[in-house]
């Protein structure tokens, strides 16, 4: 295993740096990103999910470098995580990390930026490959990165999970008057910002179809990706999607479930709100949210306003990826109130699990829904609407079961090692 760690100490080991040159002409990869890196006491840690993308960058490349964000947890509240030992890590051998600066604020920022800067750089100079995400202004060391490999005249790509402007202006209200002002202030500059390095990148990957219609005019070669890790042992067996559709034809009540964070832009008061009109109309039904967050306690207090403490159970955080999969493929409908532009992987692993997707439209899931559909869509924040589907649903078994076929089918083609083989061949064609 070989790490490099930022924060005290930049420098990477005499011996990190000869097993990167070893691998200099081999296919090596530098992959700078804002996922936290955590002190662990055998060293640092990962979450579960970057952890297996990481094994799959192993697989279509000789070398990887893996930079993230030191986790400082005096600056910042650790969410619900499973965080794993990187060097525990399969392929650990061939897997450099490095942690760079938690510097969100703009006076750590400038105070680490010329260190970290040169650090990067050495980094870019080592590597054939170059992968850069995009998210934010202050402390986003992948923007840094891509104007270090600009200078050096290297070509790179580059990442964006979401649209970050976008989202950050849509959870205005729910940020404290001072944050704000800041971002009022920096959001036009950080959307020119994201632009101009779109524009100097050789390939832009763009996760879902929101984030690639809002930047594809700005890349000279835009390319709509999935982040996924879902493989052919999740898909949902063909006698599980019998007994699953045989159930809901029984008329049974609606098995409903959500899983992410409770936070402002994945909609939980709305999805109560749904939840409350589907049962208006007489719909029979047990809905679980799995997963926490800061708004739980906002979400159970609406639960006992609207009666539906009974019906509606929030779980918790679920760390275990094969209990919320099996949860998926035991549900009919994946409920969902998405308020941003932005590409949850929830989505495609209920269509992956054999449950339809029912939520907000966006053209995200438009395009998951594309090919052979497994799901439903209403207009977005209109939870009374989003409710009457659901009435719609229960009261025509004979579609919601053809939903729950269509899903599985639209599933097959998120492949985890499939998208990653493709990922890494663009990478090797273009940067």
């Amino acid at each position: 295993m070989n790490i490099a760690t930022e924060g005290h100490a930049l420098e990477t080991t005499s011996h990190l740096h000869q097993c990167a040159s070893e691998t200099l002409q081999q296919g090596s990869v530098l992959l700078v990103t804002a996922v936290r890196l955590k002190a662990g006491p055998r060293g640092l840690q990962i979450d579960d999910q970057t952890y297996a993308g990481l094994a799959r960058y192993a697989e279509n490349f000789r070398w990887v470098k893996f930079a993230g964000i030191a986790l400082n947890r005096e600056k910042e509240e650790e969410t619900s995580v499973t965080w794993l030992d990187v060097t525990d890590h399969p392929q650990a051998d061939r897997i450099e990390f490095i942690a760079l600066p938690h510097a969100y604020r703009i006076n750590s920022f400038l105070r680490s930026y010329k260190r970290t800067r040169t650090v990067l750089g050495e980094h870019i100079r080592q590597v054939d490959h170059l992968c850069f995400t995009l998210g934010y202004l202050f402390g986003d060391w992948g923007a840094v990165a891509a104007l270090e490999a600009n200078a050096q005249g290297r070509k790179f790509a580059v990442w964006f999970d979401r649209v970050e402007h976008d989202v950050i202006a849509r959870t205005l209200p729910t940020l404290s008057f001072r944050r704000r002002i800041k971002e009022r202030a920096t959001l036009p500059i950080m959307k020119r910002y994201h632009r101009y390095l779109i524009g100097r990148s050789a390939l832009g990957l763009f996760q879902g179809r929101d984030t690639f219609n809002a930047y594809e005019k700005a890349s000279s070669n835009p390319v709509c990706m999935y982040d996924v890790h879902t493989d052919e042992e999740d898909k949902i067996s063909e006698e599980d999607l019998l007994i699953k559709t045989a159930r809901v034809m029984s008329g049974a009540p609606l098995r409903i479930l959500y899983a992410g964070r409770a936070v402002e832009m994945k909609g939980p008061e709305d999805w109560i709100s749904s939840l409350a009109e589907a049962a208006a109309q007489g719909v029979e039904f047990e809905a679980r949210w799995l997963g926490d967050g800061p708004l739980i306690a906002r979400m159970q207090e609406a639960l006992g306003k609207k009666n539906l403490t009974d019906r509606v159970k929030l779980m918790g955080h679920v760390s275990d990826r094969e209990t919320v999969l099996q949860a998926m493929r035991e549900s009919d409908v994946l409920l969902f109130c998405h308020k941003t532009p932005e590409s949850p992987r929830c989505l495609i692993e209920s269509l992956v699990s054999g449950c339809p997707i029912v939520g907000y439209s966006s053209p995200y899931p438009q395009d998951l829904l594309s090919l052979h559909g497994g799901g439903a869509l209403t207009p977005l924040n209109n939870p009374a609407e989003l409710g009457q589907k659901i009435a719609e649903l229960h009261q025509n078994r004979q579609a919601l079961a053809k939903h729950i076929q269509n899903a599985a089918l639209s599933g097959t083609r998120f492949d985890e090692a499939t998208l990653y083989r493709r990922r890494a061949e663009l990478l090797k064609a273009f940067t």
